[in-house]
């Protein structure tokens, strides 16, 4: 570079960081402004000699990450600071955290160090997507060291994103899906509503470039038509709210390109065909004392003069998101017969709406009660540090929660609940309280009892009705959608099968001793290998409930005795057999044995094929594919083929899991005859509540003339526990016969 270069680019970063001290949303004093300068002349001094990709200095990026930080998040000068240097610490030799403790103290140096450690974590390279959804779990961590590190980096994304065109295409591809995946939902969380929309954006643009660019020249050339249209409609209402004395504004808000190109695809509709391509916004003045009277005022105002479409009002402002937003939503029928979005909220409320956490501290009260975004923190928290989670499970889970609508429910006493939309009572028990959740016995809606697979609506009164004999079964995850109750459950399932698990282990000592074996490590190895098991606990576990019974360990003995001869003729010249450690033998975790594959919500048994681009093994998450010559292939969920065939061909996608064919449950009917007698249905019931892995759906008793006949359905995880329950039945007085159907 020449001289004459060298001095234009400084003046350029000297113009730039001057900007950066114009924009910032807070009021900065003199020791902030000293903070900001001193933080610019390190990050300055650490990046020297780095450039970019594009070739610019790289201080460039810093500078424009604050200035996001500062103008469009709207957060303090200790965040301003910590976002000039969130890259010193890792790019420079002369930084350590220690450093920037030394010259910025405690929160900057944590905050910096919590993107560094970010930064880290996303460097390494052609990541398989668990590992990615590790790395992405350990990075919401983070939140707990300081909100403002997840804010930061989601700042330093969007710049990333915004100046990716001089990388290689499929980096771009790599950034922008990674963008899609994690990062813009986490902005709508946060509520950086802008933020998100130039995420969604900037990701469709480098993911699918031709659809992006065609939108965005629709756009722009129907952006005349659209101001003329805004015009019209300002024009009938204004006199109305100038007679009333209100002080507003009225702006057209064109909808994002990501998510008209989403109404495309769901609605199945051309770009023309969108109705509401752009929503109008009406933001008024307003003290505190006022402000909802004044929303309402306003909206009756519009609703004079367009016809509203009654189930499209939203009420934010009763009842704000957990995000924070607050506003009220209307759609009404506007000129040339057109449905218009009309969003009202007053300056605060715009303020939250854009610049999200922030404006939310801005305006928090002294002594209210717990902000929602802390709020969702702890229970992010909670979720994240479950080390049982599988990772991949958790990002899935934890983005339906992110972007799923909300819905409001009423508890008993007349509080008001927030759960996504699509939960159920078992979520509202979850959220409750832990032990509400584990005891769940039943659950009433509005005064009447539901499944608990029933699915809530908004302004539902819901009440929970508990037992101390109940406890989660394997069927409330189907039920279950929230990330909270869902890993709860798991969790109790876990358990319940650990304690199974240490009854079974008794049993087997006792069964074992009959037949003149003891239970030791070499034992319990063969067992293990005879039955083809993974773990010693999985072979307790099926003694437990009884898959293994007497008459399969007789079997095992005998061939135990039959092999021993052979056995002691060929230890010379066997290799050791691997026995299992005492800590295999107690090791808390009850593996499933995964080997059936089953599909659709009825779980059936199909023909299937395991497609060769990703090698499904049993256990892994999959999906079948109905294709057109060959029949059902199974694919990974995380199959590189999985997106595209899932976004082009939804139709022909089966959902499949392996199950544990020891472990599945099936529907079972018995016909019982027999002469009646007082208490007769009581002795019945009695023994199929005792049996502690049968599980009652439907009984019904006729009595005629003296003669009785009942029919029972059943759920049953195997021929033996049913055989068994047969036999009892039967020795019951005055039972004649006891039949399966």
């Amino acid at each position: 570079m020449t001289e004459e270069d060298i001095e234009k680019e400084n003046a350029a970063i000297t113009k730039a960081y001057k900007e950066l001290l114009k924009v910032s949303y807070t009021t900065l004093t003199d020791d902030d402004k000293k903070l900001i300068r001193k933080a610019f002349e390190v990050a300055l001094d650490g990046h020297k000699n780095q450039r970019r990709k594009s070739g610019e200095a790289y201080i460039f990026h810093p500078i424009a990450v604050a200035k996001i930080v500062a103008q469009e998040i709207g957060l303090d000068a200790t965040s301003i600071a910590s976002a000039l240097l969130h890259d010193v610490v890792e790019d420079s030799p002369d930084y350590e955290i220690e450093d920037i403790e030394r010259l910025f103290g405690k929160t900057v140096a944590t905050i910096v160090a919590g993107l560094t450690k970010i930064s880290s974590l996303s460097k390494e390279q052609d990541m398989d997507v668990s590992l990615q959804a590790e790395n992405f779990r350990k990075m919401l961590l983070t939140l707990n060291d300081d909100v403002r590190v997840i804010i930061i980096k989601i700042a330093d994304r969007l710049h990333n994103m915004q100046t990716m065109d001089s990388m290689r295409t499929d980096k771009q591809e790599k950034i922008a899906s990674e963008t899609l995946y994690i990062y813009a939902p986490l902005a709508h969380r946060i509520g950086l509503y802008n933020i998100k929309t130039q995420l969604e954006d900037l990701g469709l643009k480098y993911t699918e470039p031709d659809v992006y660019y065609d939108i965005l020249h629709k756009i722009k050339e129907s952006k005349e038509e659209q101001d003329l249209y805004i015009a019209q409609f300002s024009d009938v209402i204004k006199r109305t709210l100038d007679r009333e004395e209100l002080n507003y504004t009225i702006k057209g808000r064109p909808k994002s390109i990501f998510s008209i190109r989403r109404k495309m695809i769901k609605q199945g509709v051309t770009f023309d065909e969108v109705y509401d391509k752009f929503a109008i916004r009406i933001i008024y003045k307003s003290d505190a004392a006022n402000e909802k009277f004044l929303a309402w005022k306003i909206y009756s105002i519009v609703t004079d003069h367009f016809r509203p479409n009654p189930i499209r009002l939203r009420d934010w402002i009763s009842s704000p998101k957990t995000t924070g937003y607050e506003a009220l939503h209307i759609t009404v029928m506007g000129p040339k017969g057109r449905w218009v979005e009309v969003q009202i909220r007053s300056e605060r409320m715009d303020e939250i709406a854009e610049k999200g956490y922030a404006a939310h501290y801005k305006y928090k009260q002294v002594g209210e009660k717990e902000d929602s975004l802390e709020d969702w923190i702890n229970k992010l928290q909670e979720a994240l540090e479950n080390p049982e989670t599988n990772a991949v499970d958790f990002v899935e889970q934890f983005k339906l929660n992110l972007y799923s609508k909300e819905i409001f429910v009423f508890t008993p006493a007349g509080e008001l609940k927030s759960l996504p939309k699509g939960a159920t009572p078992i979520d509202f028990a979850f959220s409750i309280h832990t032990e509400v959740g584990m005891k769940t016995r039943g659950a009433k809606v509005n005064g009447k009892l539901v499944p608990l697979s029933y699915e809530l609506k908004s302004g539902d009164q819901v009440s929970i009705l508990t037992s101390e004999t109940a406890k989660p079964t394997a069927n409330w995850l189907d039920y279950a959608t929230t990330a909270r109750s869902r890993s709860k459950i798991k969790s109790a399932l876990r358990e319940d099968k650990k304690r199974i698990g240490e009854d079974g282990k008794e049993l087997l000592k006792r069964k074992l001793k009959q037949l003149k074996i003891t239970l030791n490590e070499a034992s319990v190895n063969e067992l293990v290998n005879y039955f083809k098991l993974k773990t010693s606990l999985d072979l307790f576990y099926r003694v437990g409930i009884g898959t293994i019974d007497n008459a399969m360990l007789k079997d095992f003995a005998a061939s135990r005795s039959n092999t021993l001869m052979n056995f002691i003729k060929s230890k010379i010249s066997r290799k050791p057999t691997h026995h299992v450690t005492k800590e295999e033998l107690e090791k808390e975790e009850v593996t499933s044995n995964y080997d059936l594959l089953v599909f659709g919500k009825e779980e059936e048994k199909l023909d299937y094929k395991l497609s060769s681009c990703c090698n499904p093994i049993p256990g892994d998450d999959v999906f079948g594919f109905l294709t057109v010559s060959e029949g059902i292939k199974v694919h990974k969920k995380n199959c590189p083929n999985a997106l595209s065939l899932q976004s082009n061909y939804a139709y022909r996608i089966m959902p499949a899991k392996w199950i544990d064919s020891s472990q599945q449950e099936f529907l079972a009917t018995i016909v019982i005859t027999g002469i009646d007698h007082i208490g007769l249905v009581n002795d019945v019931t009695k023994i199929i509540s005792e049996n502690m892995h049968v599980n009652m759906k439907s009984i019904s008793f006729e009595s005629h003339d003296g003669i009785f006949s009942g029919k029972i359905n059943v759920i049953v995880k195997n021929n033996t526990l049913l055989k068994k329950l047969l036999e009892k039945l039967r020795k019951i007085n005055g039972i004649d016969k006891v039949t399966r159907v």
